[in-house]
């Protein structure tokens, strides 16, 4: 750092260092040098962000062709083992991959944003051509991560709505706190989830009260608190002792989850848990009988089948590592929710199978904070050179 000049605050009333360094003469003034700069005081920074001017660099290999002098048969230079055979590298189609999944762009605007952004023209034929590699090379991965969400002793699990080429569909999505797993079916029902959770599914899991789930014995189930406190507004909302009990309802539940909150924020045991929730309990059931008893049909409804599901209500109390929301879940599902109103779905199984395994290992990536990007590119990169990619596994991490 070369030694700043300017003028002193006596003579002009400011300071004005030179950003080179260079000793240029003032008019008037004192001329600093290197041996007044003040070493203790921190220099202010100030740093430019700048993209360069070509951002995709095009690697050019030319293969020969020779004609043997005998036979006259022709042949032709191989590519070496490490040039991908397509016409783009991994990085490049890690980058369309997370702007297309991620992202949610389309695949004509990806198209004019490869060639307006990165200086590379690509059709978009050849941008679906690259979220089907994509697709292709993650499909072990999603094998794995499916596999190991099935095994995990507490899984959230909820499911979305969609559309393929005009026909309803599903995505189900299972989720624990550091894996993903995401299918796409083409109905709600108890085999769909069988499919997702396991045929022999003997965990926990976290989900709604919806009717895909009650295949699962009570004590495998963990109904979500964050549903019932919407019924329970619903119910204020109607007057009379429907009003009554759903104040009633949500207080409760206020005082629930103030007791949840502070299990985690004190990081308390869960006895302390179990003894906060034991009241909480009896005053839920005791609102619960007298609504079945007394309420309308819509009250007596709600509460008879909260009064059917109650083992489940309070799972979260019961064991260790299961939440009394299933927020995990649907935060996997909600970039398939915001994506479904601007494309309308997808058209083909070609385009269903693209969304299976890149909406798993992009939330995988986001639950494991681990870059998307550089993920996708290895991964690319791996199935180019023939060998296994890598695993989003913690145990093979």
């Amino acid at each position: 750092m070369g030694a700043g000049i300017g003028r002193c605050c006596r003579s002009s009333g400011w300071t004005n260092w030179a950003s080179t360094g260079r000793s240029a003469a003032r008019a008037a003034g004192h001329r600093f040098g290197e041996a007044e700069r003040l070493d203790a005081v921190v220099p202010q920074r100030h740093q430019v962000c700048e993209l360069p001017a070509t951002a995709v660099i095009v690697s050019e290999h030319r293969l020969h062709r020779v004609a043997c002098r005998c036979c006259g048969s022709e042949t032709r230079a191989e590519l070496p083992p490490e040039v991908p055979r397509s016409a783009f590298g991994a990085r490049l189609e890690a980058a369309v991959a997370v702007l297309s999944v991620r992202n949610r762009i389309s695949r004509r605007d990806l198209a004019d944003l490869t060639e307006e952004l990165f200086g590379c023209p690509v059709s978009v034929g050849a941008i679906d051509a690259i979220c089907q590699r994509v697709s292709a090379a993650l499909a072990q991965p999603h094998r794995e991560l499916h596999a190991a969400v099935k095994a995990a002793p507490v899984v959230n699990a909820d499911e979305t709505g969609w559309k393929q080429a005009g026909e309803r569909r599903w995505p189900w999505g299972a989720v624990t706190p550091t894996l993903a797993a995401f299918l796409t079916t083409d109905s709600r029902g108890q085999d769909c989830a069988r499919q997702l959770l396991g045929v022999d599914f003997q965990r926990r899991c976290v989900c709604d009260r919806w009717s895909g789930y009650t295949h699962l014995p009570l004590d495998q189930r963990a109904l979500c608190w964050s549903h019932l406190v919407r019924d329970f507004r619903k119910l204020a909302a109607r007057g009379g002792l429907a009003s009554e009990l759903g104040e009633a309802t949500l207080t409760t539940c206020e005082h629930l989850f103030a007791a949840w909150h502070d299990y985690l924020a004190q990081k308390r045991d869960h006895s302390w848990l179990h003894a906060q929730i034991e009241p909480l309990e009896r005053e839920l059931r005791t609102l619960l009988e007298r609504g079945q008893a007394e309420g309308d049909p819509k009250t007596t409804r709600l509460c008879r089948n909260l009064l059917k599901l109650w083992p489940a209500l309070w799972s979260f109390a019961a064991a260790d590592g299961v939440e009394p929301t299933n927020n995990a879940a649907e935060h996997g599902l909600r970039s398939t929710a915001i994506h479904r109103k601007p494309s309308l779905g997808n058209q083909s199984d070609q385009s269903a199978r693209f969304v299976e395994p890149t909406l798993t290992n992009t939330h995988t990536c986001r639950l494991q904070q681990r870059s998307l990007f550089h993920y996708l590119a290895d991964t690319l990169a791996a199935t180019a050179h023939g060998d296994p990619p890598p695993s989003l596994l913690p145990t093979k991490a």
